[in-house]
This record gives structure tokens, C-alpha cells and sequence, in this order.
């Protein structure tokens, strides 16, 4: 599976850090990634926050290649939800 690699790379980056709310990145057909309770996972449920992206777009935020406020204005990607939470994602990954 295509998100498996993403989810295992995000719960080894959550280490020793932490994160308020829970958030999704819904990847349509390819799954959903949860990030909750200080970890990732592929288990789909509710969140605060959730931001609809293609995984390959998920690939390049993840590695610094999409900057996130380019990323929505540019419509890669959409988010629901808890702005908060997305906030400080921005935080996390960078």
C-alpha cells in the first residue's frame, strides 16, 4: 500500500515530539493517514481537522517540496475542519 511507507515515516517524525487534535490526510482511493494520540495510522475515524491531498502531493509536503499556503491557494490541497490544528501541522513537519 502506497501510504504505508508516508504513515511509518510521520510516526517515526512524531518521536519525541507532540501534538495537540487529531488530523487526517484523506488520500481518497489510495487511504487515509491519522495523526492522533501521538502517533500515525492508517485506521480511518473522526478528526478535527482534515486535509483532502493526492498522495504524491502528501509525498512533497511531507519533504518540504509543497509549501502548504501554496498547496491550498493552488488548490492541492483542501482543508475542513480546525484551521488550529492544520496550524500546527505547519509546525511539526517544518
Amino acid at each position: 500500500m502506497a501510504l504505508q511507507p508516508l504513515t511509518e515515516g510521520i510516526r517515526a517524525g512524531l518521536t519525541g515530539k507532540t501534538f495537540d487534535g487529531s488530523l487526517k490526510f484523506d488520500c481518497g482511493d489510495d487511504g487515509v493517514i491519522v495523526l492522533a494520540d501521538g502517533d500515525a495510522s492508517m485506521k480511518n475515524r473522526d478528526t478535527d481537522c482534515t486535509i483532502r491531498i493526492s498522495t504524491e502531493n502528501l509525498k512533497k509536503l511531507l519533504t518540504g517540496k509543497l509549501n502548504p499556503m501554496t498547496g491550498v491557494m493552488m488548490g492541492k490541497l483542501k482543508i475542513s475542519g480546525d484551521m488550529g490544528v492544520a496550524m500546527k501541522l505547519g509546525k511539526l513537519i517544518s
